[in-house]
């Protein structure tokens, strides 16, 4: 199984960036009832939850995102997506894909790079 992210860059504050992740190697009755969440860990600090989306497409947002960011996913592509907008400098840092199986197990992609600077 492997978790690919992309859709990072620099940009700068107030504008948009849509990330996206893929997860090959999954059978779909294994990804559709499991949950994915988008991480950031920003320099220096621990990786930290920024949303996450279960098999029934309930929601949850870190405060420091609510009402900025939405996630979403289309399970017939295996695909998990994290459109952010209106983005401030405290939002770079290296952004992970995570999938939770029905089992508990836990699989990371390899992160992407955003970078908000003028």
């Amino acid at each position: 199984v492997q978790l690919v992210e992309s859709g990072g860059g620099l940009v700068q504050p107030g504008g948009s960036l849509r990330l996206s992740c893929v997860v090959s190697g999954m059978i779909t009755s294994v990804f559709n009832p499991s949950t994915m969440a988008w991480y950031l860990q920003a320099p220096g600090k621990q990786r930290e939850l920024v949303a996450n989306i279960t098999r029934g497409a309930v929601t949850q947002y870190a405060d420091s995102v609510k009402g900025r960011f939405i996630i979403s996913r289309d399970n017939a592509k295996k695909r998990v997506y994290l459109q952010m907008n209106s983005l401030k400098p405290d939002d770079t840092g290296v952004y992970y894909c995570q999938n939770t199986d029905a089992y508990g197990l836990i699989r990371w992609g390899r992160g992407t790079q955003v970078t908000v600077s003028s």
